[in-house]
C-alpha cells in the first residue's frame, strides 16, 4: 500500500516562510512527477508546483519567485518551501505523486490527505 505523508503546514503571518514535505513510502517501484496542489475554501483545487524525475519544475504563475520546489529521490520526498507568504496563499495544500508499482508498466496518480495553511495578515 501506497501512502503520501504530508507535513509542516501551520499559522504563519504575512511575508514569512514555511517549508512543507511530503513522503512517499509503500511498495513503489519508481516516482515520476511529483507536484504540490492547493484549494482554498470555496475554490477548485489549483496547480501550486511540480517537479519531474529529473528535477525540471514548474510553477503557477502566482507564486513563481516566491515558492521552490524540490525533491529528494532516495527518500522518496518532495518539499515546497513557501516565502514571502501572502493571505490569499491560504488553503490547505496537497501533494501528489504519479508512481509506477512493482511488476507494473502503468503509472499511477496518489494523494496525500492535506495539510493546512493559513497565511495572516
Amino acid at each position: 500500500q501506497v501512502q503520501l505523508v504530508e507535513s509542516g503546514g501551520g499559522l504563519v503571518q504575512a511575508g514569512g516562510s514555511q517549508r512543507l514535505s511530503c513522503a512517499a513510502s509503500g511498495s513503489i517501484f519508481s516516482i515520476n512527477h511529483m507536484g504540490w496542489y492547493r484549494q482554498a475554501p470555496g475554490k477548485q483545487r489549483e496547480l501550486v508546483a511540480t517537479i519531474t524525475s529529473s528535477g525540471s519544475t514548474d510553477y503557477a504563475d502566482s507564486v513563481k519567485g516566491r515558492f521552490t520546489i524540490s525533491r529528494d529521490n532516495p527518500k522518496n520526498t518532495v518539499y515546497l518551501q513557501m516565502n514571502s507568504l501572502k493571505p490569499e496563499d491560504t488553503a490547505v495544500y496537497y501533494c501528489k505523486a504519479q508512481l509506477t508499482l512493482p511488476g507494473s508498466n502503468s503509472r499511477y496518480n496518489y494523494w496525500g490527505q492535506g495539510t493546512q495553511v493559513t497565511v495572516s495578515s
